[in-house]
């Protein structure tokens, strides 16, 4: 799957520790634009229908061993017909030495050489599983993210109405800070969103009043995180004394976040009431509602088994 998003190759060289055994020009700068990784084996047959040359190219102990057993000319042959290619680089993985003839073509070509020192097949299933959390569907929503009690919630609401106030309550009790004002969300697979911080921003909160603050150096490391899932969204909204708040809980309200449906809550908010202990209430209710156990639920059940109970008695 492709999608407008890109990750450089310099950034998977550092995060994986590919060892650079020949670099083209620019080669850092290049960006990687598919979360799909080829294992050309088909390809060093002379087979290239469905290539595709944007692919990061992986080679192991099969692909090393079926070129072994050639001539020297029919291998410089079978690296021609991969290296001609304007793939983004070649991998060699285990930690083995290249062919002469692969790195003769790839200077000839102006191609990228790397080389890993663990299993092709962990480098495939562990860089397939970074590039799809680089690559991954995005949006910035304005909100701030915190967990709380091991769950992400994404607290909303205009502006002024204490999502940071509430937050930085939250950090007091205990909880993590991931990010304040705007939050990065990324949709990982059909079921999971994760939420963090804009570099420029992270750590940081504002507070009226008093300015930016640094969390982190305030709180301590333990007081910040660096992503989080987001397992649900409470909208903060001024309290108004037209409105129908729910009083039980029953009915569940879902808001569609990059086509995932997030469960969400709306807190009305006034003077005096205690929105840092009420979203530690409604975290660990959603942490139940997942494990299978709704309250809600469970007493609409008992007040109808009562009165099932009382009319029956009458009768």
């Amino acid at each position: 799957m492709s999608n407008h998003y890109g990750v450089k190759l310099s950034k998977l060289i550092d995060e994986f520790g590919l060892e650079v055994l020949r670099g083209a020009k620019n080669y850092q700068e290049r960006v990687i634009a598919t979360e799909d990784v080829n294992r050309p084996g088909l390809q060093l047959t002379g087979f290239f229908d469905y290539f595709d040359p944007e692919r990061l190219q992986v080679i192991g102990l099969v692909e090393i061993t079926y070129l072994s057993g050639l001539s020297e000319e029919e291998r410089r042959r079978r690296f021609q017909m991969l290296l001609e290619q304007e793939i983004p680089a070649l991998i060699i993985a285990r930690g083995m030495e290249p062919f002469p003839e692969c790195m003769e073509l790839a200077e000839q070509y102006d191609r990228t050489i790397l080389r890993c020192n663990i299993p092709t097949t962990e480098f495939i299933s562990n860089i397939v599983t970074s590039l799809h959390n680089h690559l991954a569907p995005r949006i910035t929503r304005h909100g701030v993210l915190v967990e709380v009690y091991g769950e992400g919630v994404l607290l909303m609401g205009d502006s002024g109405v204490g999502k940071s106030e509430t937050a930085i309550e939250l950090v007091k009790r205990g909880h993590r800070l991931i990010a304040d004002d705007a939050v990065e969300i990324r949709r990982l697979n059909n079921r999971d969103l994760v939420g963090t911080a804009p570099e420029l921003i992270r750590h940081y909160m504002e507070l009226r009043g008093i300015g930016v603050v640094d969390v982190r150096r305030l709180f301590g490391m333990s007081a910040v995180k660096e992503e989080s899932n987001i397992d649900m969204i409470i909208n903060l909204e001024p309290w108004r004394e037209d409105a129908v708040y729910d009083r039980l809980g029953v009915e569940e309200n879902f808001m569609k976040v990059l086509e995932v449906d997030v469960p969400v809550t709306t807190v009305p908010v006034k003077p005096g009431r205690n929105l840092a202990v009420i979203i530690e209430v409604a975290a660990m209710n959603n942490r139940h509602k997942k494990m299978g156990y709704n309250s809600a639920l469970e007493f609409t059940k008992q007040i109808d088994s009562h009165f099932d109970q009382a009319l029956n008695g009458n009768g």
